[in-house]
């Protein structure tokens, strides 16, 4: 739970991403049957958001069970950060509609249309989403195209490398943002 303390400590800008994963000798070998792993991820998600809205929790599902115990910070959102569902695969829309919060999808190949669909079926349940899309590449056009599709929220690609290199590409992307916006 220390991402609570991140979200108190920097007045509730964290981001909660989440995933049931996708690469199966990974998910077997952290001890879930793959075909289990939304119901595994989706209980977790239940039990964390006990814990952030209780002063008192206690959680007892077929993945997860405690009784009661204390956390402290809380979420500096209220009632805890919103629940960003990764992935995009056939089932990732019923998982960001079952918890209302929104889609955290890597930028690439038809995934703008896929976030088209999302807002079309979130319209027709009812329901309103937010989409916060990572690894968007420094490209003012790609900016705007995410930005006409509903994109609440672009993260740029960073490279895993020396910082030098990390500031080239955030300077890359902030030039890439003003382009776009006519600066």
């Amino acid at each position: 739970m220390r991402f609570t303390s991140v979200d108190a400590l920097t007045g509730g800008r964290f981001v909660f991403g989440v995933g049931a994963g996708w690469l199966e000798p990974e998910i077997r070998n952290h001890g879930v049957d793959p075909a289990r792993r939304f119901a595994v991820m989706k209980e977790h998600i239940e039990a964390a958001q006990r814990i952030w809205t209780r002063d008192e929790a206690d959680y007892h599902g077929e993945f997860v069970s405690f009784d009661p115990i204390w956390s402290w910070p809380k979420p500096a959102q209220r009632p805890y950060p919103p629940v960003l569902v990764g992935g995009t695969g056939p089932r990732v829309f019923d998982c960001v509609l079952s918890y209302d919060d929104g889609w955290l999808p890597n930028y690439g190949p038809g995934v703008l249309e896929r976030v088209r669909e999302l807002f079309q079926r979130a319209g027709e349940e009812g329901r309103t989403v937010r989409v916060v899309m990572m690894s968007v590449p420094s490209d003012p056009a790609v900016l705007e195209e995410c930005e006409k599709a509903g994109v609440d929220v672009v993260l740029p690609w960073l490279p895993s490398a020396g910082l030098g290199r990390v500031e080239r590409e955030m300077d890359a992307f902030e030039t890439a943002l003003a382009e776009m916006r006519g600066e």
